[in-house]
């Protein structure tokens, strides 16, 4: 007999537990941890389905997205405006609490990148533009390119 599938797997495991076994020996006999055994009979008794959770905060960078063509507009306003400085503006002016990390990664999903190298020896602060590599999503980007 074959491996079984994960869906018939999990379904064993708590038919064997529910048939009185304890964790340790379904752990056991189906060759997988305790801990698995475990989060299956809580997710059975707890959902009545042993569906598997989604993972993942479904994409689309969650608080952001809202604001999304405002910080387009914004970078495109403010060509000098450094990452940090629209951390300040999102929270100042949206109640937005998002971490750096997370708006520069928004930022490169939208196609901008950061380069210091292109700009005037007088300017201060990055410039942002779209990277060659996101050329797709506008055919002509309305944000400075190098």
């Amino acid at each position: 007999m074959g491996k079984p599938l994960p869906m018939e797997l999990r379904q064993r495991v708590v038919d064997f537990v529910g048939e009185g076994n304890t964790h340790r020996a379904a752990a056991a006999q189906f060759r997988v941890s305790i801990k698995f055994v475990n989060d299956m009979v809580l997710l059975k008794r707890s959902t009545g389905s042993l569906d598997p959770k989604p993972q993942g905060n479904g994409g689309g960078h969650g608080k952001l997205a809202g604001v999304a063509s405002w910080i387009e507009r914004r970078i495109r306003e403010k060509r000098d405006l450094t990452l940090d400085e629209l951390v300040v503006e999102l929270r100042d002016g949206h109640g937005i609490e998002a971490h750096r990390v997370s708006v520069w990664q928004f930022l490169r999903d939208l196609g901008l990148t950061h380069k210091k190298t292109c700009a005037p020896p007088r300017r201060s602060g990055p410039r942002w533009r779209q990277s060659a590599a996101s050329g797709s999503r506008n055919a002509s980007p309305s944000w400075p390119t190098c």
